[in-house]
């Protein structure tokens, strides 16, 4: 009896490793609202003229249905078939299961470093703050010897270059309107950069489009191979503070896509098949109670705190999504990441627990 339970203690143990991740990507879409994540397309913002951008029908036969599962789905069909079916999806406050900011600004800087360092620095209370003191997960990471030199960022912001303290950080941030490739970039990178430099500029310097940040980070997924990788999308707050509800929808089935796509690339590749965790949130939150405030964020307006998180990988028991009553904070996501890891993130600033929930 004694070897019959040891040998399926060590099945158990085996099975377990050989499931361990082995890389993470995480990927953030900047302010987008939990409201459109569970519940699709918000009718009384389409039905504005202020927001529908003059086009409530286009709005109509791409979002819309009376079934809230049908219309959740047309807005973001991989978060609601991929994600729910083999993952978790946390921050429904219709089931209070909720996901909050812990820093008290709710606005991006903020919000960014909370995610990345596991820490609310009240200090940090601006989006113009200097660059980040405080260690992030992807530095903690990439000092590990077996992740050496295989850690890097791409964001449409140029932001992240503080945020994720580029100079001190040791791996590559490449944001904004960044070259990639260095000196001697590939014919497909110089395309990139060629474009990016004659592109369309609504967001004037501090802001790519999303389009560039993600085909940066898949041809670095693709000829590079890192093992943690960091995707920054931000035209869903864009459109958003524009008042333009077409394009924030628009934006962010946007990313839905986007994230298929790298899962799709990622499930069909050696190195990275059933051995990659994906993790999703957002930043902060967005009015919602007043619904004219579905355009801003901050301090003043309530129900900006309020955000989502979602895991999906060969650590992550599927459970769909979570209904269960819980309070989980923003601040939690980087000591998680690093569990999925096999590590524990640590800083001479504090760092939050990891989300249990996720990891067992």
């Amino acid at each position: 009896m004694k070897k019959i339970t040891l040998i399926l203690f060590l099945c158990s143990v085996l099975l377990t490793h050989a499931q361990k991740a082995e890389n993470i990507i995480i990927i953030t879409t900047d302010g987008l609202r939990w409201q459109e994540l569970f519940k699709g397309m918000d009718p009384s913002i389409a039905n504005n003229k202020k927001f529908n951008q003059g086009d409530s029908t286009y709005i109509y036969n791409k979002y819309w249905s009376e079934n809230t599962s049908e219309r959740k789905a047309k807005l973001l069909p991989f978060i609601w078939s991929a994600i729910v079916s083999k993952g978790q999806l946390y921050g429904n406050r219709d089931y209070n299961n909720k996901v909050n900011n812990a820093n008290p600004y709710w606005f991006s800087y903020p919000g960014y470093s909370e995610i990345m360092t596991g820490y609310a620095d009240t200090l940090i209370n601006s989006n113009e703050y200097k660059a980040n003191p405080n260690v992030n997960v992807l530095e903690f990471l990439n000092k590990q010897p077996k992740l050496k030199g295989k850690v890097a960022a791409f964001g449409a912001w140029n932001a992240f270059d503080r945020i994720l303290n580029e100079e001190r950080s040791g791996f590559p941030v490449i944001s904004a309107f960044d070259k990639i490739g260095g000196n001697n970039p590939s014919p497909k990178q110089q395309l990139i950069n060629d474009m990016l430099t004659d592109s369309f500029k609504p967001f004037h310097q501090s802001e790519c489009l999303d389009v560039f940040t993600h085909y940066a980070a898949m041809e670095e997924l693709k000829t590079k191979k890192p093992r943690v990788l960091y995707i920054a999308y931000g035209e869903t707050d864009e459109w958003a503070h524009s008042g333009h509800y077409r394009s924030y929808l628009d934006a962010a089935h946007q990313v839905d896509t986007w994230i298929k796509q790298i899962w799709d690339y990622i499930q069909n590749d050696p190195q990275y098949k059933n051995k990659t965790t994906l993790i999703l949130t957002t930043d902060h939150g967005r009015g919602d109670e007043i619904k004219t405030q579905w355009t801003s964020h901050g301090s003043q307006i309530k129900g900006a705190s309020e955000i989502w998180f979602a895991a999906m990988g060969p650590e992550i028991n599927t459970k769909g999504e979570i209904k269960t009553e819980a309070q989980l904070y923003q601040k939690q996501i980087a000591q998680t990441i690093a569990k999925l890891m096999g590590y524990t993130f640590e800083a001479t600033h504090p760092i939050a627990k990891e989300i249990t929930e996720v990891l067992h």
